[in-house]
């Protein structure tokens, strides 16, 4: 007879998502998240394997369900420049302010920590900023057909520049930068690239 689990898989990979994103990788022993799954350590690993699969499995998560959405959102945005000034209001606000506020962001942190050695994660930290490059370049090229960036201003480059804008952010905030640093240094990010100062 199969085994039946008495409890919600994504459930607990949210807890856990949550864990990691708070307090980091390298500080959260398989204790930690027993105490916060309320699950035993035979659970957690017949369902996810030890704790660096569950971290992996944690990584994908966030990516799937908080990166990903925002990305797509930003490259189907028909409004160029004022679609990455948003994109970056919306990640300042979420980074300082709420529930999540000075928690970083999960992938950024693993930049930072011990954890991107392990190759699964690296690809996924590869893959992540693609995705994010590839977004930012998309509302980049619909700026240029809209004539708001300067001339001679390269959307590729920009775009890696922009990413680049996005992690910073996200190390900032979880220093402790306030807002309203985040949005000058954004705006003048972004009024280097306009052919104008609408954004």
């Amino acid at each position: 007879m199969p085994d039946v689990k008495h409890f919600d898989p994504d459930a607990v990979l949210e807890t856990v998502v949550r864990l990691f994103w708070r307090q980091g990788v390298a500080t959260t022993g398989i204790q930690d998240v027993v105490t916060a799954t309320g699950l035993n350590r035979s659970s957690l690993y017949a369902t996810f394997g030890g704790k660096q699969e569950l971290y992996r499995a944690a990584l994908r998560r966030y990516t799937d369900q908080r990166s990903r959405p925002a990305f797509r959102s930003l490259a189907q945005d028909q409004r160029g420049l004022r679609a990455v000034a948003e994109f970056f209001d919306g990640l300042i606000e979420a980074r300082c302010a709420g529930e999540h506020a000075r928690w970083g962001c999960l992938v950024v942190n693993a930049h930072a920590g011990a954890e991107n050695g392990d190759p699964e994660v690296r690809a996924l930290l590869d893959q992540h900023h693609q995705e994010l490059r590839d977004a930012m370049l998309a509302a980049l090229v619909t700026a240029e057909a809209q004539g708001q960036l300067a001339a001679g201003t390269d959307p590729g480059a920009a775009a890696e520049l922009l990413a680049l804008l996005a992690y910073g952010v996200n190390l900032r905030s979880r220093a402790g930068a306030d807002a309203g640093s985040l949005h000058m240094t954004v705006t003048a990010a972004l009024q280097s690239l306009s052919s104008r100062t609408v954004v």
